[in-house]
């Protein structure tokens, strides 16, 4: 009997470790895409640039244009799409050395959409159809999620992942059991997510 209690409140213990730990992770800031350096800007994500020492060169809630360019003053249009923000601010110091003394500017991200070929898209019966940006280490149930999961009439178990080839040219389609992952906890069907991937979920058949 002793040890039968012993044994059970351990596994006690241990399920409450491995409880707070996943609730700590859960709070913890999630990169767009590996190190903030690696994230690479595209149109439609918003910027705050600090000029240190200079706030009336400064700008917050900045959109990149759909043309892929900013407009800061001194700087009235800059490449910023398809840059990291480490390489848009030393692009951004290197015109206003004209105007100021050693300039020192800071770009951070405050919206994530990042370029088309690095998004991951859900399209079908999702309960929101939707394109985000792909970060390191994204899996299909992340993605599922954030699509809010499943329409009542989606045939999760004929979902497909719609990945371009590494040669640019023409698709892989990988099948993925949706229905088995979300109902069944079958993790083998979580696999990796990667930058450019659709996953289609199709209508069942009634």
């Amino acid at each position: 009997m002793f040890h039968h209690l012993l044994r059970s409140g351990c596994l006690i213990l241990i399920a409450c470790i491995a409880s707070a730990c996943s609730t700590q992770t859960a709070g913890l800031p999630v990169a767009a895409s590996g190190p903030a350096s690696d994230y690479v800007l595209g149109a439609g994500d918003t910027l705050n640039i600090f000029v240190y020492r200079a706030p009336e060169l400064s700008a917050t809630d900045l959109p990149i244009r759909p043309d892929g360019r900013v407009s800061l003053p001194l700087v009235p249009d800059i490449q910023a799409a398809g840059r990291t923000p480490t390489a848009l601010a030393r692009q951004i110091e290197g015109q206003l050395r004209t105007f100021v003394r050693e300039p020192n500017v800071t770009v951070m991200v405050r919206g994530f959409q990042g370029p088309p070929n690095r998004q991951i898209r859900v399209i079908g019966e999702a309960a929101q159809p939707m394109a985000t940006p792909y970060r390191e280490g994204m899996t299909v149930l992340d993605v599922v999620i954030a699509a809010r999961g499943l329409t009542r009439y989606a045939a999760g178990n004929r979902a497909t992942i719609v990945r371009r080839n590494a040669s640019g040219e023409g698709t892989t389609s990988i099948p993925v059991r949706l229905a088995d992952l979300l109902r069944n906890g079958d993790v083998g069907q979580d696999m990796p997510m990667q930058p450019g991937d659709t996953l289609v979920i199709p209508q069942g058949w009634f």
